[in-house]
């Protein structure tokens, strides 16, 4: 008889990563067949809430888990990686000959461009984007570029790297991403100042002036979420099939192996 699958749920933003760490987990448990599973890191969270049962689970931001995991679905988790917020894009955006980390804001909002982002209640990018947003105004002395940016982005999908498919695609020309995912799909991309890019631990005061108001685990309910810098954590839940094999994959994650694969994906190991 057939062994039940050993199951990662990871958010889509990891898709590649979270596939080159399986290839070698595969290799050390051959019998053992494996199914990846991704979604917007709150939504990956909503459905172990709901009674899923996976054995390792891998999300873009340690808010989720304090907020919807620890203690009932999740002991502890642990952080292997960062990343910082980019405007991805390619050769054949408008604007793409004049695009910089200045003037990124008046390309996007020029007549015409169309740029995206992900739901900011089910992706972690998506609530990043809107907290770009709201840094960029203050960074940049431009009242009302957070209202601006947000009413004018016609483009709003599940997860970021379903986002990151339709820029490459062409079905929108301009999208809020993680550098890694542009770096996996060899896409053009502006990198943003490190006070708007939520990349530096030492400005986590600052990027916590931004904030996003999120639909909470429970019907009606809304949970205000700030700003920190990105962390991407991975942890075993309490009723995984396999904690054995499962702890294993975590330990490689986060070990000397796992995190080269980790940079060669684009990641910023940690």
């Amino acid at each position: 008889m057939s062994r039940i699958s050993f199951r990662i749920l990871h958010a889509g933003a990891l898709r590649r990563p979270m596939g080159e760490c399986s290839r070698v987990f595969k290799e050390r448990y051959p019998d053992l067949p494996v199914e990846l599973e991704s979604a917007g890191s709150r939504e990956c969270a909503a459905r172990i809430f709901s009674g899923g049962i996976y054995d390792v689970v891998a999300l873009a931001d340690t808010a989720v888990f304090a907020s919807w995991l620890v203690p009932d679905y999740v002991d502890n988790y642990y952080v292997f990686a960062t990343d910082q917020m980019v405007v991805a894009f390619d050769r054949y955006s408008r604007g793409s000959g004049k695009i910089t980390g200045d003037n990124w804001m008046d390309v996007l909002l020029s007549p015409g461009v169309i740029y995206g982002r992900s739901d900011h209640n089910l992706d972690p990018c998506g609530y990043r984007t809107l907290m770009v947003w709201q840094l960029a105004e203050k960074f940049y002395g431009r009242p009302g570029l957070y209202k601006t940016l947000k009413d004018r982005c016609s483009r709003i999908y599940p997860k970021s790297i379903d986002l990151a498919g339709a820029l490459v695609e062409g079905r929108v020309e301009y999208a809020f991403l993680y550098s890694s995912v542009a770096r996996q799909l060899g896409l053009c991309q502006v990198n943003l100042p490190s006070r708007i890019n939520l990349s530096s631990p030492a400005l986590a005061g600052y990027y916590a002036t931004a904030s996003v108001t999120l639909e909470g685990r429970k019907p009606g309910e809304r949970v205000l979420l700030t700003g920190a810098p990105i962390e991407f954590a991975v942890a075993v839940p309490r009723n995984a099939r396999y904690p054995v094999e499962a702890r294993w994959l975590v330990e490689f994650i986060t070990g000397a192996e796992g995190q080269q694969i980790l940079e060669n994906c684009g990641l910023i190991p940690c």
